[in-house]
């Protein structure tokens, strides 16, 4: 199984279209086996061209922070999984996860007067 994740430094990033990074990390046997940063720096708030990035990396769920309904309709639409509203350290939350202990927690961001693309 392999999770995205937006990075902020160490940091969950907490708007979601702006991360310039995703942390991928790739889960076996329930145990992490390895974490690598793929870059979006091109793709931020391009909701299309973040969910291509991350199907062809082969990610199965997103777990984000905050997040617009444009960017969670685009994941889903590709078949990805979202748990929203995590906030944390990366390898913090994926320990969360692993222990069954994260919920998505249905956070969207609404950003008024900002046009979408």
């Amino acid at each position: 199984m392999k999770i995205a994740m937006p990075k902020d430094g160490i940091m969950l990033n907490q708007h979601f279209g702006k991360s310039k990074s995703f942390a991928v990390i790739i889960i076996e046997n329930d145990k992490v086996v390895e974490i690598k940063e793929i870059s979006a720096e091109s793709l931020q708030h391009n909701h299309g061209g973040l969910s291509e990035l991350l199907v062809s990396e082969g990610v199965s769920l997103v777990i984000t922070g905050g997040i617009g309904q444009g960017a969670i309709d685009a994941l889903k639409e590709k078949g990805l999984c979202v748990i929203r509203g995590a906030s944390g350290k990366i390898e913090e939350v994926i320990n969360e996860y692993l222990a069954g202990n994260l919920k998505d927690r249905e956070v969207t961001c609404n950003h008024h007067g900002e046009h979408h693309h």
